[in-house]
This record gives C-alpha cells, sequence and structure tokens, in this order.
C-alpha cells in the first residue's frame, strides 16, 4: 500500500500562545498486484462479431499512486482498466479476419498487451500479464468452419487414397514388368535345348536306309 496525501500542505500556526495544526488525511492507494477479468464483443475485419473473454493482472506504481488517486479518484479498475482494455480489444480484432484471430492468436494477445502497456503507463499502472480466455463466434460462422474443417479432411483423405492408389499402380507395373522378363528369360533358357534335340531327330532321320 503507498499512501497519497490530499493537495495542500501541513500547516502549524501560533497565535497568542495557542498552537493551532491543521492536519491532513492520508489516502491509501493499492499497489499489489490486482486481477480481473471480463468479455465483451468486437468486429473482426471480415466483419464477423467475436465475443472475447479477457483476464488482466496489473498494479499500480508505487510512484504513481499519486496520479491514481488524483487522476483516477483511486478506482483505476472503473476507470481506465475496463475502458483500456475494451478499446484495445476492439481495435486488434478489427485488424485481424475471424479465422486468422484464432490462427494467430499469440500475435492477437501480443498487439493488445502492446497498447494497454502504453496507455496505462501514462496514468502509473503496470500490466503485469494478459491472456484471452477465450474466442466466441455467431454459430452460423462456427458451422461454415466446421464444413471448412470437414471439407479439408475429406480433400487430404481423397488426396491420401490417390497417393495410395497411384502407388499400388506403380508396383503393379513394375510386378508385370518383373514377371515378364523372368518369362522372357525362361523362354531364353528352353529355345538351345528345343533346337538340339530337333537337330538330333533330323540327323537320326537322315541315316536311315531308302
Amino acid at each position: 500500500m503507498s499512501g497519497a496525501r490530499e493537495v495542500g500542505k501541513p500547516a502549524d500556526s501560533r497565535t497568542a500562545g495557542v498552537a493551532q495544526l491543521r492536519l491532513q488525511k492520508l489516502n491509501l492507494v493499492d499497489v499489489s498486484i490486482q486481477k480481473g477479468a471480463g468479455d465483451g464483443d468486437a468486429a473482426s475485419r471480415d466483419l464477423q462479431t467475436v465475443h472475447t473473454r479477457v483476464a488482466l493482472n496489473y498494479h499500480v506504481r508505487p510512484d504513481g499512486a499519486v496520479t491514481v488517486f488524483r487522476d483516477l479518484g483511486n478506482e483505476p479498475g472503473q476507470r481506465i482498466i475496463i475502458p483500456a482494455v475494451q478499446e484495445a480489444v476492439k481495435a486488434v480484432t478489427a485488424r485481424f479476419t475471424a479465422e486468422a484471430l484464432i490462427a494467430k492468436r499469440t500475435d492477437v494477445r501480443d498487439q493488445i498487451v502492446a497498447r494497454l502497456r502504453e496507455r496505462l503507463a501514462r496514468h502509473g499502472i503496470m500490466v503485469d500479464e494478459f491472456s484471452i480466455v477465450n474466442f466466441n463466434f455467431s454459430r452460423s460462422f462456427n458451422d461454415a468452419i466446421e464444413a471448412k474443417t470437414t471439407a479439408e479432411q475429406r480433400k487430404l483423405k481423397a488426396e491420401r487414397d490417390l497417393q495410395r492408389i497411384e502407388v499400388e499402380a506403380r508396383q503393379r507395373v513394375v510386378q508385370a514388368r518383373a514377371e515378364a522378363e523372368s518369362l522372357a528369360v525362361r523362354r531364353r533358357q528352353r529355345q538351345p535345348s528345343a533346337l538340339r534335340a530337333h537337330s538330333s531327330v533330323f540327323l537320326i532321320t537322315k541315316r536311315r536306309p531308302s
């Protein structure tokens, strides 16, 4: 906790032997880490409605306690944290398509954090941790994503099936070629034996008396 005093200086005046002391009120500003969570709607670059839930840890810098008390009424959560988070989420969400928000979630988070830190630092507030808990989209968009995912899965399966068929066809060609070559070799091996047997029959026939 850090003390923040009201504007004004303590005064100690003495008149006619009477001491007058004007005391100041001591106001405490919490500088420990605070946790918050919230959600809200924003529009993506392709005009899809995105319901985003986020979580934030922050703390007031000790040297910024006077600023927080004076400028924010010692209510940084309501006066600056919530509006800053809403503005940052909406601004960054508008840069991405709905699908990109999912695919580039880390990049989205980093951009939101950068905007938050820049804005809150001017008020003596530090961002310790920020996370996107969840993105929710309209039912029609979810159905479209599911249909697209199913189509991509079927496409991949068809491509794998085609590759398998092509491999099996090549295997059959190679096997048929090998069998043909093997048959040709066996035929060539049988031809000399057949010729020798034919010559022997011819010679025996020729020697027979007329």
